[in-house]
């Protein structure tokens, strides 16, 4: 009989990781498998790549605005209550050694309390007196914690996660009989592709419309330049009418955009290596996930100033405009290929040309950037959520791997709007 087993690879410092630890046990039994607790030191896996020690605090105040929202919305969303601690992060290698030195059956209860202790209670779990408490509780001896073998086992782990290409957590891979079903999944928002991993197929995801729900109206805020602005693009308009929604598509200047927040302009670019390879390997699992065709193109990146002016003269071409870069590998950015993919879209070549050096849609795509950064917008694809009859707050998502929230929201669902 094969073996099946999921390991969860973790830090109690990280919230995302929380998120996902109450759902890890359900979602292996569900596919009958195991969960193998892995805990690991995060600071430790940064040192080891240099990563910023605290990488939220390098972020734009508008990526790092969005990112606190999108963690309290994740709690939500599965049930918890968060209480983020102003001392965030704390130190958490006594907390880590405990997990270690907790036995096979102890770990995932005294995590789940570390955990709790950090993300709901407000203890400091950098305080010794608070980890030997939790310890105490749970039947582990309090000087396993701090005996020598602890921490070359726990600094051991750290390095064999750095070494299987684990650069964040929540990080989470399937085995089955020992080999590696897939890639390492990280982020509390991959269970999805955990879960097809367990259950060898296709699982259903997204949202059942809510007919009683109030209309809505998306802006999905978009520039040609982005991998993931495709993916995003690609979905819209499907979830737009399940749900029963307007979208309302507005090409920006993201490269302005980056400058104005200060963001780098090519984000991936700015990553570490391993953090890079990880994103690069994502564009084609989420593609595939969707059935959208994607190629990442040797041109890239790509200037999309002209390709941008185009679809606001005709929306017609946003889609074939997305292939030509994203499928077809065509460099939108030079003018005689733009020019290529107008006419084979069928569109007025010499009216769309003409357009391109209106003021008026010069100033649209400007105006278009203004009010992105208004609203809070700090990358691509981003969605704007209307509710305005039902005297709601409009709710900004960011990013093509947030149409989950996309859909609870035009279901009905109110996330976080400001922490």
């Amino acid at each position: 009989m094969s073996s099946t087993v999921l390991r969860f690879t973790y830090d109690v410092v990280c919230p995302y990781a929380w998120v996902a630890s109450t759902q890890v046990a359900a979602l292996a039994a569900r596919h009958g498998a195991t969960v193998h607790w892995d805990p690991i030191l995060l600071g430790g896996v940064f040192q080891a790549i240099a990563a910023p020690e605290v990488p939220a605090a390098g972020w734009a105040p508008a990526k790092a605005a969005l990112g606190r929202l999108d963690i309290h919305r994740q709690a939500d969303r599965a049930g918890l209550s968060l209480r983020f601690p102003a001392a965030h992060p704390r130190r958490t290698v006594d907390a880590m050694r405990l997990c270690v030195a907790a036995t096979d059956d102890q770990r995932p209860a005294v995590t789940a309390a570390l955990y709790r202790a950090y993300w709901t209670e407000g203890r400091d779990v950098s305080d010794p007196a608070v980890v030997d408490a939790i310890a105490e509780e749970h039947g582990v001896p309090v000087a396993a914690i701090r005996d020598p073998a602890t921490k070359q086992a726990l600094r051991a782990r750290t390095a064999a996660a750095v070494e299987r290409g684990v650069f964040g957590v929540p990080s989470l891979q399937v085995f089955r009989d020992g080999a590696p079903v897939g890639p390492v999944h990280w982020g509390s928002d991959r269970l999805a592709f955990v879960e097809a991993e367990l259950s060898g197929g296709p699982v259903p995801t997204g949202v059942a419309p809510d007919p009683a729900a109030p209309r809505a109206r998306i802006t999905l805020y978009h520039d040609f330049a982005s991998p993931y602005a495709w993916l995003g693009v690609s979905q819209a308009a499907r979830i737009a009418e399940k749900h029963g929604a307007e979208l309302v598509m507005k090409p920006i200047l993201l490269g302005a955009l980056f400058r104005q927040i200060g963001t780098p302009v090519v984000p991936i670019f700015a990553m570490n290596a391993p953090k890079q390879a990880w994103y690069s390997a994502e564009l084609d699992r989420w593609a595939a996930w969707w059935g959208v065709d994607f190629a990442f193109p040797d041109c890239f990146p790509v200037r999309s100033v002209a390709a941008l002016r185009a679809a606001l003269v005709d929306p017609a071409l946003t889609i074939p405009l997305y292939r030509a870069l994203w499928v077809d590998g065509k460099n939108i950015g030079e003018m005689d290929v733009l020019a290529e993919v107008i006419e084979a879209a069928g569109a007025d070549l010499a009216a769309v040309r003409a357009g391109l050096q209106d003021p008026a849609i010069k100033a649209q795509l400007r105006e278009n950037t203004a009010e992105a950064e208004q609203r809070g917008v700090c990358g691509v694809p981003s969605f704007w959520v209307e509710r305005e009859a039902a005297g709601l707050p409009p709710v900004l998502l960011w990013g093509q791997d947030r149409t989950d929230q996309l859909e609870a929201v035009l279901a009905g669902w109110q996330p976080a709007v400001e922490v």
